[in-house]
């Protein structure tokens, strides 16, 4: 685990090597950015669509984390806690447990497992993808063609914008290339 700083939020990331089926980023790690969102009124929900469509990440749903261990192959994700607490297993079986908090957000790139471990109270998460890639497909194991999954993966290109920091945001610092 790496972290920085940007306008005063703590960015964490972690660099997920294959794990079985699941073939994590070849080149870009997962990224978790502490507190970066503050949760008030009547629908804390609503500041992540904002931020998140602000940023070109349309805001694509509300609702929480699977419990079964799955990737999406064409499309990076990003998911913005808005309540309750949920601790998710990123990177398949080996990969990295991370609980996350309201007004955090976790920023996936394409390939990277994830797999609801627990929840604690009403658990509420709002998630998106970058502009012109709102349609993600569902990959579950067994998978019947890995090594077309993990090439998929590694041809989604860059967002335009961070989720959180837009056009200038520390996405582009440790996504590269």
């Amino acid at each position: 685990m790496d972290s920085g700083v940007k306008d005063g939020v703590r960015i964490m990331t972690h660099r997920l090597a294959a794990s079985g089926d699941i073939p994590n980023h070849p080149r870009w790690p997962l990224l978790v950015y502490p507190g970066a969102v503050p949760i008030d009124g009547a629908d804390p929900a609503a500041a992540f669509e904002a931020l998140f469509e602000r940023n070109q990440w349309p805001a694509a749903w509300r609702n929480g984390v699977y419990p079964f261990q799955h990737f999406h192959s064409n499309v990076h994700e990003v998911l913005g806690i808005y309540s309750g607490e949920v601790t998710v297993q990123f990177g398949g079986e080996d990969g990295v447990v991370v609980t996350a908090k309201p007004g955090d957000v976790v920023v996936l790139p394409a390939g990277t497992g994830h797999k609801k471990l627990a929840e604690k109270g009403t658990l509420g998460v709002v998630g998106a993808y970058p502009q012109g890639r709102q349609h993600p497909d569902l990959c579950r194991l067994p998978l019947s063609n890995a090594e077309g999954k993990a090439a998929a993966v590694a041809r989604v290109p860059l967002p335009a914008c961070d989720p959180v920091f837009g056009s200038g945001g520390p996405l582009f610092s440790y996504w590269t290339g």
